[in-house]
């Protein structure tokens, strides 16, 4: 029987036709291995995989990882894979993130409008929606076992050595686009990290034999 593979929305298609695993250094590919290989061994043993992108505040890197780790997942027809993301403190999604994922094909809509907002964040017609906030790492929200957890900043990598329920704990850090709020280079350096992130999760997804 083949399967059919799932669609993006068309603009994200693009965005993804664009990316280009090559610039990826060697280096850095020794720091995704760990988590190809997560993901790997949960496949082969046909268990659910669920990864878990986590960062100080929950506003900005871990849940660009998250969104686009679960779309290239999709893209690559890699099943049963659960993104989530938490930080070591919650305080709001920032919309920059939510801006930024807009203008690479994401349909946003905001579900919440309070100090810490709910988003709907799609990539597909026929996919359940990502559901953006920011929250702590343990949330009700969050998976409680049997999970990767990714640390993508310095800080959360330094102050969490221990995530309660992880079965992995595998530091793959990012630059913070924070560092240009507020700036004239802002919304340029959100996409850069975006892009970066979304070619690292595209080259992570790709190894992935299923």
């Amino acid at each position: 029987m083949t399967t059919t593979k799932p669609t993006l929305f068309s603009e994200i298609e693009n965005v993804i036709n664009e990316l280009n695993p090559e610039t990826i250094s060697i280096e850095r590919k020794e720091v995704l291995q760990p988590l190809i290989d997560f993901i790997q061994s949960k496949l082969s043993e046909n268990k659910e995989i669920r990864i878990n992108f986590i960062c100080t505040h929950n506003s900005r890197r871990s849940h660009l990882s998250q969104v686009w780790a679960q779309t290239m997942a999709n893209y690559f027809n890699i099943k049963n894979v659960s993104c989530y993301s938490g930080g070591t403190e919650a305080t709001a999604l920032f919309p920059m993130v939510a801006e930024t994922l807009q203008n690479s094909g994401f349909q946003i809509n905001s579900i919440s409008k309070n100090e810490n907002p709910i988003y709907s964040i799609k990539y597909s017609d026929n996919e359940h929606p990502i559901i953006g906030f920011s929250k702590k790492l343990d949330d009700d929200f969050n998976p409680k076992s049997e999970f990767a957890a990714i640390m993508t900043c310095d800080s959360a990598n330094e102050a969490c050595p221990f995530v309660p329920g992880a079965e992995k704990r595998i530091p793959i850090t990012f630059e913070d686009p924070k560092a240009f709020d507020n700036t004239p280079q802002q919304a340029e350096k959100y996409n850069e990290r975006s892009l970066q992130i979304a070619t690292e999760m595209f080259y992570v997804f790709s190894q992935i034999n299923s």
